[in-house]
């Protein structure tokens, strides 16, 4: 049997060439092998320095024939000799899984069975490069991917399959892309194969009605924020370009101002729902004033109404909004033995996603990485330190030195205690010292009434006053609330299982009683 040929689970087993890029096109070329197709060909990009498509590793792997073309055409005519290697493998059926070159009519009409081509969106919604960006950007409520037949047009031939899903409210490019359009359009593609296979698949002409060519997004003016749309609006052009190419904004730094405005990229919206916070005030032009706040940076739509982001990006580096306003160091600290041989497997597994030698100023994404080399470097690294890191841990410390120690300092700290300032009462009690606060909680500080309002705590046994407890008004316990919603929907708290959630409020009322049983007895 060849090496890149499984046990069948297609009746009818077909040659193709895959022609394309990228993970998900590996992927897609590991399904049809399953399927018991067989891949004659991997048509991809040239290697980026040593750095080579993941379709061609993968391919070369399984010994699969690769031809790695710079371009197929010139002056808008094939290549004879291109058209030659391609015709040499002699395929059934091309395959595009995801294709970011011009492909000739003469390579796309050549196999007997013709072309298909994966398009991440509701075909003729959304024809062209940036059609997830799109989805988002003018708010669809529904997204979808379309398998199609090739045609000279721009994802204009007829409709073989198409799957469709609900778009959440703050799903963004990369989680519509991870939950859905990525591994539905895997299972997809081979489907659409089998059907051709079997001489099932469809050929659905694509109706004009409806019909959207958008503009792919790779000109400064297009990722620029219009001001003048409505808060649901620019959420929505927020997350249509999170996280690339990132939502486009001019803003004066806190703490850079001699700077003047500098371009600043947008990331992680949601529509803000409560009442504004209070914050530093940040300029942003052609814009109100931006608020930076505990939980990021408020910035107000044409309607009065709020969105809030979390995270931005200048002078090519990411931090977080909420600190904006705070000038961020290096920190520096001293490995031990067990650290730094860690941190050395770390090194080598940045060799192995980019494929370059490893300095301590390389930068992740100066070096070509794309959002699956993020998940892969995220999976890796907290298996070897067994800590909890997210995807947004590498856009904020991109250099292998900063991601380094961030890492290392997560896993140092993953169970240290935090230190809250609190305003103490401090009383004796069966021969006990008892210090507690006597200020609300909120929002994860200790803070005073907005009022400015106490309660006196009496002890019953004496009517002796204990202590001044700061008494909530109707906008501390709004705060509050609005707090506690976002903790249990966005922060940490939502981060851990119902499970782990009883546990906690377990051990919180078990020490809340032992402490009143002992101030009692």
């Amino acid at each position: 049997m060849p090496p890149n040929q499984n046990p069948l689970s297609c009746e009818q087993p077909l040659k193709i060439a895959i022609i394309g890029q990228s993970p998900f096109a590996v992927d897609v070329m590991q399904k049809l092998k399953q399927r018991g197709h067989i891949i004659v060909g991997v048509f991809t990009i040239l290697d980026k320095g040593r750095r080579q498509d993941p379709l061609a590793k993968a391919a070369e792997e399984d010994d699969i024939p690769v031809f790695k073309i710079k371009a197929w055409r010139k002056a808008g005519k094939p290549l004879p000799e291109i058209l030659d290697m391609y015709k040499s493998v002699n395929a059934d059926l091309n395959v595009l899984p995801y294709c970011s070159q011009f492909i000739p009519m003469e390579v796309i009409n050549y196999p007997r069975l013709k072309t298909i081509c994966y398009h991440p969106s509701m075909l003729p919604r959304h024809r062209g490069a940036s059609s997830i960006n799109w989805t988002l950007i003018c708010g669809d409520k529904k997204a979808g991917l379309t398998i199609f037949w090739a045609d000279d047009g721009l994802d204009t031939g007829p409709i073989l399959l198409q799957e469709e899903c609900d778009v959440l409210e703050d799903d963004t490019v990369d989680t519509l892309y991870r939950r859905f359009l990525y591994p539905v359009g895997v299972s997809a593609v081979a489907r659409a194969v089998d059907m051709v296979a079997d001489g099932s698949a469809p050929k659905r002409p694509q109706s004009e009605k409806g019909a959207t060519y958008d503009p792919m997004l790779n000109k400064k003016e297009l990722q620029k924020i219009d001001w003048s749309k409505s808060a649901v609006e620019l959420h929505n052009f927020i997350r249509g370009m999170d996280s690339v190419p990132g939502a486009l904004c001019e803003m004066l730094i806190p703490g850079q101002t001699e700077a003047g405005f500098q371009e600043v990229l947008l990331f992680g919206s949601s529509l803000w729902k409560t009442a504004k916070p209070g914050g530093k005030p940040v300029e942003i032009r052609d814009a109100p004033l931006g608020i930076i706040h505990d939980d990021g940076l408020l910035l107000t739509g044409s309607d009065g109404k709020y969105v809030n982001v979390k995270k931005v990006k200048f002078n090519g580096r990411m931090k977080n909004a909420a600190t904006l306003d705070q000038i961020t160091q290096q920190v520096q600290i001293e490995y031990t033995p067990e650290e730094k041989s860690m941190i050395e497997s770390v090194r080598d597994i940045w060799e192995a996603i980019l494929s370059v030698d490893i300095e301590n100023d390389t930068d992740f994404f100066a070096c070509g990485a794309a959002s699956m080399d993020v998940v892969r470097l995220v999976e890796e690294v907290k298996d070897l330190f067994k800590t909890e890191l997210e995807n947004g841990d590498v856009f904020m410390a991109p250099t292998f030195e900063e991601f380094c120690t961030n890492v290392v300092l997560k896993a140092r700290g993953a169970n240290a205690p935090v230190e809250i300032e609190y305003r103490a009462v401090e009383v004796e009690a069966n021969k006990m010292k008892l210090k507690f606060p006597c200020q609300l909680f909120i929002d994860g500080k200790f803070v005073d009434a907005e009022n400015g309002k106490s309660l006196k705590t009496v002890n019953p046994a004496t009517e002796e006053v204990i202590c001044d407890v700061q008494c909530a008004s109707k906008s501390d316990v709004d705060k509050a609330v609005a707090a506690a919603k976002r903790a249990f929907e966005s922060g940490e708290w939502s981060k851990i299982s119902a499970r782990e959630r009883g546990q906690y409020l377990y051990k919180y009322v078990a020490s809340f009683y032992i402490v009143s049983f002992n101030v009692k007895y």
